[in-house]
């Protein structure tokens, strides 16, 4: 039984964290059944601009629904890195994009720093799968808490029609960056 797990996904605004964190808010609540609340905050720009989005997930009743102690940071800028990876959980995981954040905070977790937009670019010539593939490269994590498959029946209900083959093989690259990250 978990009490309270909490993810935050941040980012620039058009990098799709909100989307990640809603996917996975629904990975956890619709398709295994546990309580999850997922918060978001952007600047006043609509792409581009300071981006986050926070889930909380427990099986018991959620009494606070912001993050305040994230067991995982994702963060695919260096501004966001550096704003949003302060509060790590000690012994929590930041994960950072290794082509957009140089700086690596001082934190008291684990690093993974990964090639999440390089990987998006590389294979669909686009950095727009970045967020699906940090799903994945999460979902390797906590696959004991919320399960690869949740995860792709969440993506499927959200992603634009006519993309969801390329999405799941997104979300199946990160999975193995993930994998291959904790081995």
């Amino acid at each position: 039984m978990i009490e309270r797990f909490e993810v935050r996904f941040s980012g620039a605004g058009g990098q799709g964290v909100i989307l990640a964190g809603i996917i996975l808010g629904e990975a956890a609540a619709i398709y295994e059944g546990k309580r999850a609340v997922q918060t978001q905050s952007y600047g006043p720009e609509a792409r581009g601009g300071a981006s986050k989005s926070e889930v909380v997930i427990s099986d018991v009743e959620i009494d606070y629904p912001k993050v305040t102690l994230p067991d995982i940071v994702i963060a695919l800028t260096q501004e966001s890195a550096d704003k949003h990876s302060i509060d790590l959980k000690e012994g929590g995981i930041l994960i950072v994009d290794d082509f957009f954040v140089k700086r690596i905070p001082q934190i008291k977790g684990k690093l993974l720093h990964l090639p999440i937009v390089k990987t998006s670019v590389d294979t669909f010539g686009t950095p727009l799968f970045a967020n699906i593939i940090a799903l994945g490269v999460l979902c390797a994590l906590i696959e004991g808490l919320v399960k690869k498959e949740s995860f792709e029946k969440a993506i499927l209900a959200r992603v634009p029609q006519g993309t969801e083959d390329k999405n799941l093989r997104a979300f199946n690259i990160g999975y193995e960056i993930g994998r291959a990250a904790v081995d």
